[in-house]
């Protein structure tokens, strides 16, 4: 799995870092990502599990690419400029870049989509996507010393510097400020907007509209707690993401899942390796049930099970040249739509889109969020 014994000491030593660090990470583990990622290694660490301490992963994709490492990513969450860069950079370097939009791999899941596409449930135009939480309020944060144990200017990344560290950024805040992150939408609508469009069959849409806000506490939190974004596409389609972060009120019996509406019934997915079918009267006439389940109590990786089988299907691709089950390409469809969600909620109007490119028409404010300002020094290159 490694070019030499060096690279392997290397990875060790930051697993050993991470199994200590209980989510806190040091300056020393987070310059170790830098430095891996800017070495010859054959297959590049994964950044699955340490989303929720933010640098900026995409920086560090699109340099482990042009230093020749295949990748399996997290979703690309940050700006739409940056998904091309990353799609540039694995033509350019042909380089195997798996997304982790891990449902693409679930059995079922795929058992699921045979279904819809057999036309199981007659021919399908809407579907829709959700999910909810109970997320408590952040409150309004204090200027406080930053922490030993964090470098803050590597913490942050390309984005323009906050000067003073707050008590209530990290370690998973960060995700409901605008500067470093892009709220509910991105943290989880992502994984299952790109369901919907696996299902309907569809890529970039015509109209993209999205209402909400921050509702539910007056905190620092900027994100949207409550989001409903719409997607249309010409007059073939249309689906929907709903996400609400502090109301847990589940959606036909799930907290998180899809639900894809057919002529002659309709199809449900929850949040894992499940699926059912019910007739248009709402009787279910079919259900597919798993043993691997998201596991509520794994701290680590809830999903660790059936995560396994994204692992192997990369892996297999990098040894065999199978074909990936979420290749970068069609991965960054998934991100943009769910991205142009935000920008439309942002500037408080829709947002017409070229169906063949994705790119917003005729709409300089939006188009001013297509890409981001850098921190000195942090500029992203292919």
């Amino acid at each position: 799995m490694f070019i030499g014994q060096k690279h392997k000491k290397r990875f060790l030593d930051i697993i050993k870092e991470l199994n200590k660090s209980d989510r806190y990470f040091s300056k020393k583990f987070l310059s170790a990502l830098y430095v891996i990622t800017s070495d010859e290694f054959l297959w590049n660490i994964s950044k699955e599990h340490i989303n929720h301490n933010h640098i900026d992963f995409k920086s560090i994709n699109i340099r482990g690419i042009n230093n020749n490492s295949h990748q399996l990513l997290q979703f690309s969450k940050g700006i739409l400029l940056e998904n091309e860069m990353l799609i540039q950079a694995a033509l350019k370097y042909n380089r195997i870049v798996q997304v982790g939009n891990q449902r693409r791999s679930f059995p079922n899941v795929i058992k699921a989509m045979e279904e819809i596409k057999s036309g199981s449930i007659g021919k399908v135009r809407y579907a829709k996507s959700w999910y909810v939480n109970n997320r408590p309020s952040i409150g309004t944060g204090k200027v406080v010393p930053v922490p030993d144990y964090l470098d803050w200017d590597l913490w942050q990344g390309p984005a323009p510097r906050v000067a003073d560290f707050k008590d209530n950024f990290i370690h998973y805040n960060w995700h409901w400020f605008w500067n470093w992150g892009t709220g509910e939408a991105l943290n989880n609508g992502t994984h299952f907007v790109d369901i919907l469009r696996w299902g309907l069959g569809v890529d970039y849409p015509t109209k993209v509209d999205s209402i909400g806000g921050r509702y539910r506490f007056q905190d620092d939190w900027q994100t949207p707690d409550t989001q409903l974004i719409t997607f249309q596409f010409g007059d073939e389609a249309s689906f929907s993401w709903e996400g609400r972060s502090c109301n847990t009120m589940p959606v036909d019996g799930y907290g998180v899942g899809t639900a894809f509406y057919g002529e002659t019934g309709t199809l449900f997915i929850g949040g894992g390796n499940e699926y059912k079918i019910a007739d248009i009267k709402g009787k279910t006439i079919k259900e597919v049930k798993s043993d691997l389940k998201f596991e509520t109590g794994n701290l680590l990786n809830p999903s660790e099970k059936l995560d396994a089988f994204h692992f192997r299907n990369w892996f297999d691709a990098i040894r065999k040249g199978t074909k990936l089950n979420s290749g970068i390409v069609d991965a960054c469809i998934s991100t943009q739509l769910v991205q142009l969600g935000n920008i439309a909620q942002r500037v408080g109007h829709s947002l017409q889109i070229d169906p063949g490119s994705g790119r917003i028409l005729n709409d300089l404010e939006a188009n001013k969020l297509w890409g981001r300002e850098y921190e000195k020094g942090w500029e992203i290159r292919v």
